[in-house]
């Protein structure tokens, strides 16, 4: 097996048609049931955009959804569907469009989402949530991007779904065309090898029908942290893919939504 197929999650899917023709008609509901607040400007990038979905809960936390693609596919608008397990338990979605490669290196995607916490920490009051209380969550290339920036002061904890923590075999991949990693690069943006002095709650989740890889750097990644003193735990979605995962959060009965739920409270 290449290094390309232990990367190429679509390639172990027979279904990824359906699932995309699912996610894309669920979040156009969302989209027209909760859209109020689409396309608010997090930064001066085209892609620099939010859409923000509403809890009926006044002051209500607010979590994050940040998509996946490797960073270099995908838009916010098919992602809305993942708001809809959060809605249900009171939860502000706030779904985020970030620039892609070639036009961005990954620092500066990571960078884009330190922008996004900085508004949702400045903005959710007028909106009517608690901007004290904000969660950042991302799915894949996503999930890196929340694990990069946990650490950021308006942070009150993060989801990992899926996520990659060290960069350095996307090199010796077909992905990094695009991306033009280094190997200085894929280190310096790598946040295995960074744990903080200090940083918010990290749930990092991978579903047990995942690629070896994937469930191997969510394992080491929360290894290496939980060693250097971090609150890093570890959740396991029985059966789930790469992409199934998800549900885990979109669903109102999800594992991952039920763990957000107890970050919530236990953060008071």
């Amino acid at each position: 097996m290449t290094l390309d197929d232990a990367y190429n999650n679509q390639a172990t899917v027979s279904n990824m048609k359906e699932i995309r023709a699912d996610w894309a008609a669920r979040s156009s509901r969302i989209r027209n049931e909760h859209g109020k607040l689409l396309d608010l400007r997090y930064g001066d990038g085209i892609r620099e955009r939010l859409d923000l979905f509403m809890s009926t809960e006044p002051h209500a936390p607010t979590v994050t959804y940040i998509h996946g693609g490797y960073w270099q596919a995908n838009d916010k608008e098919n992602y809305a569907f993942v708001a809809e397990g959060p809605l249900s338990a009171g939860f502000n979605v706030a779904v985020i469009e970030y620039t892609l490669a070639p036009d961005a290196s990954v620092e500066q995607m990571v960078a884009e989402m330190g922008r996004a916490a900085d508004w949702l920490h400045g903005n959710l009051g007028r909106y009517g949530g608690d901007p004290d209380r904000v969660y950042m969550a991302g799915h894949s290339s996503g999930g890196h991007l929340t694990a990069s920036n946990i650490q950021h002061k308006g942070l009150r904890g993060g989801v990992s779904i899926s996520g990659l923590f060290d960069l350095e075999p996307m090199r010796f991949t077909k992905y990094n065309d695009k991306l033009g990693l280094t190997t200085d690069t894929a280190r310096a943006n790598s946040p295995i090898h960074h744990p903080p002095p200090r940083c918010a709650p990290l749930l990092v989740v991978y579903g047990g029908g995942e690629l070896p890889e994937f469930r191997r750097q969510s394992r080491e990644f929360v290894q290496t942290w939980s060693s250097a003193g971090l609150s890093c735990e570890l959740l396991e979605v029985p059966a789930a893919n790469h992409f199934t995962v998800v549900e885990a959060l979109a669903s109102p009965s999800g594992l991952i939504l039920d763990a957000l739920k107890g970050m919530v409270t236990r953060d008071g």
